[in-house]
């Protein structure tokens, strides 16, 4: 059974340099999830670097994973003032809240690329090119299913995930307002972090 968790990675209200440092985490935390077999898919939305991301985690183990990562990460890097040392950057990682019912993707609007299903898995993981990747071009929404045992259920999920975050964004968009106090309600707690990245790795 398909089973999906969805999270937003935030840098709350920090500077350009704590976006950066959510950039990061936001890379790593997808690394991570690729390399567990697990399917994701990414929306960062505006801004450069984007203050926040909405990330679609599917497969089996990925709501164990995303309470893995949920809480505050530390981001401990090269500061970009010109005053060198080194910088803490707060990043927070929480569940999404509920998702509004998803929108109309048009799937001739979707184009379908063929892969083979990595990960790890022992004898359950596909061996064939079974894993689908989905690209919704007017949006540029990607979205990649592996956790399917055929072609054909893959590419239903990516195609929901798609929606899923399209959903998403335009629930965002609807009332940005309302979207902006729930990140800052729930902002990027300084301390007590689950995991620590110093220079972009990962501390045990």
């Amino acid at each position: 059974m398909t089973t999906d968790a969805l999270l937003i990675v935030t840098a709350g209200r920090g500077p350009v340099e704590c976006r950066k440092a959510a950039s990061g985490v936001l890379r790593e935390l997808v690394d991570e999830a690729a390399g567990l077999g697990l399917s994701v898919a990414v929306d960062t939305g505006e801004g450069d670097p984007p203050g926040s991301a909405v990330v679609s985690i599917g497969g089996e183990g990925a709501a164990s994973f995303a309470r893995s990562w949920a809480g505050t990460v530390l981001w401990i890097d090269a500061s970009d003032r010109g005053r060198g040392g080194r910088k803490n950057w707060y990043v927070g990682v929480h569940q999404a809240p509920p998702l509004p019912s998803s929108v109309e993707i048009r799937e001739s609007d979707v184009r379908f690329e063929t892969m083979r299903a990595g990960g790890p898995g022992g004898q359950h993981q596909n061996t064939t090119d079974s894993a689908v990747r989905a690209v919704h071009v007017p949006t540029g929404l990607t979205a990649t299913a592996r956790d399917g045992r055929s072609q054909h259920r893959n590419r239903a999920i990516a195609m929901q995930r798609i929606r899923d975050l399209a959903a998403m964004r335009h629930s965002m968009a609807a009332d940005a307002a309302q979207h902006r106090e729930w990140i800052n309600r729930i902002g990027v707690e300084r301390g007590n972090p689950v995991r620590t990245y110093r220079n972009g790795r990962l501390e045990r």
